[in-house]
């Protein structure tokens, strides 16, 4: 039920967590563009945000930096440039925050980095060797720039379509991207159907220990994050499964989850995905339609608490807590560049809620699994599929063998690693299934086969 706030004659209208008068929009003459809130953040007793639009051409006027003060009176920055925009950190060593190409100072006042407007700046990283006065931006093109804070002078380190071997004639959209340990660590989502076909193969996870740039996968990649001694964590997806990556103690680790939707399965459909601090040492993980609690804890090399929140529609480039509040970026439809003769205005806006509120979206729900017409080794598991937090839950297995194949059906149910068998199924004709009993859980499955072929595993959460 749409519920309708005013608590006095002077108080904002609020619609189930949006106000209207928060809602900034493009200019409608000429060619269209996006209007998404590319980044939020509260900083100089303020709630800061900064648009983007499709593309650094011109179009999607009247978009930019703005701030939201403390009785919700919406001001646009002065010093706003329109660009592709959804960077944002707070630099320690001079304590400003970096949004867009602007720093801000803890007295809101704004300069900002003329050689990077005209970049579509997409990721803030600390800097390897002077954390104090520089740090790195990301632009979706895949330039990385080294920003001095005190001059603010950037110099473009790489492109890193060369140095990761991207084909030039791919799309890129490079996204995210953070530092630790001694190693950057970037990601490109370039998927269409190409790659679904597997004509090519444009996405990456890639890292650079200051010396040499390693490519870790060549699948799309979209978020690059860690908060404090948290590890690392990387969010990508492929034909089979969303997955995340976690970087702990000098080793990556690959765990596989639901996609609540496929409507993402494609590099410009993923958008911003996040994973925030949004209660104290509470991380909130929004991939591929779907939220999850976790945990900043690794014990023994092993990420814990991994939990499914809710599914849901709405696009959220970004997402943070704010007096108290949950507030949501918003990307709403847009026709972009004209291309979408049904769509309107280009507009976008907030929502504030609580966190709890989130478990009211939807059930969760999602499919998906380790495999898709995949090439497996006799005795050689899976990589682990997440298992816990959905009500009903059933494996479908096959495999192209002319023979039966019996294959091991493994769970975690502690969450550390420690895996028992749950049952056998043998797979004759190909094809077989098995629907898991009323309640069943555990923290992660996965399964090893007994024979090498090409096999699929989806699993349907519902």
């Amino acid at each position: 039920m749409t519920t309708l706030t005013k608590t006095d004659s002077a108080a904002p209208l609020a619609i189930s967590g949006v106000m209207p008068h928060l809602s900034v929009s493009a200019t409608i003459d000429g060619p269209k563009s996006e209007t998404g809130i590319g980044a939020l953040m509260p900083w100089a007793n303020r709630l800061w945000f900064i648009t983007y639009v499709a593309h650094t051409d011109g179009t999607g006027g009247g978009t930019g930096l703005f701030e939201v003060n403390e009785r919700m009176e919406l001001t646009k920055r002065p010093e706003s440039v329109v660009g592709t925009y959804a960077n944002r950190m707070i630099h320690k060593g001079s304590n400003q925050l970096m949004m867009g190409p602007h720093f801000i100072d803890i007295h809101g006042n704004v300069s900002t980095v003329t050689e990077l407007v005209g970049h579509r700046l997409t990721a803030c990283m600390p800097h390897l060797t002077d954390e104090k006065n520089k740090l790195y931006v990301l632009t979706m093109e895949g330039l990385l720039f080294e920003v001095d804070v005190n001059s603010l002078k950037a110099t473009q380190l790489f492109d890193l379509l060369k140095e990761l071997n991207v084909s030039e004639k791919c799309y890129p959209h490079f996204k995210g991207g953070w530092t630790k340990d001694g190693r950057v660590v970037i990601a490109n989502n370039t998927y269409d159907e190409q790659e679904y076909l597997g004509q090519k193969s444009d996405g990456r996870l890639a890292e650079w220990d200051g010396q040499t740039w390693t490519v870790l996968e060549e699948q799309p990649f979209c978020e690059v994050t860690s908060s404090g001694e948290a590890p690392l964590f990387a969010t990508g997806f492929d034909k089979a499964s969303a997955i995340l990556k976690t970087f702990i103690n000098g080793e990556w680790s690959t765990y596989r989850l639901p996609k609540a939707t496929q409507a993402m399965d494609h590099m410009w459909f993923t958008e911003w995905p996040r994973i925030r601090e949004v209660e104290t040492e509470r991380l909130l993980m929004d991939f591929h339609g779907m939220f999850y609690e976790m945990s900043h804890n690794a014990f023994g090399g092993k990420i814990w608490g991994v939990r499914p929140i809710s599914t849901h529609l709405r696009m959220i480039p970004d997402f943070c807590s704010w007096r108290g509040m949950l507030v949501l970026a918003g990307n709403q439809v847009t026709p972009i560049m004209d291309s979408n003769a049904l769509a309107g205005e280009p507009q976008s806006n907030l929502w504030f809620g609580k966190t709890d509120d989130l478990w009211s979206f939807g059930k969760p729900a999602g499919w998906g699994g380790p495999w898709w017409e995949t090439e497996v080794k006799a005795g050689v598991a899976s990589d682990p599929y997440l298992m816990t937090g959905f009500d009903n839950k059933v494996l479908h297995l096959s495999h192209e063998s002319s023979e039966t194949i019996a294959f091991d059906i493994e769970i975690d149910f502690l969450g550390n690693g420690t895996w028992k068998k749950y049952t056998t199924i043998d797979v004759a004709n190909g094809y077989a299934f098995h629907v898991f009993p009323d309640g069943f859980s555990a923290h992660w499955v996965r399964i090893v086969p007994k024979a090498d072929c090409k096999a699929s595993a989806h699993f349907i959460y519902s």
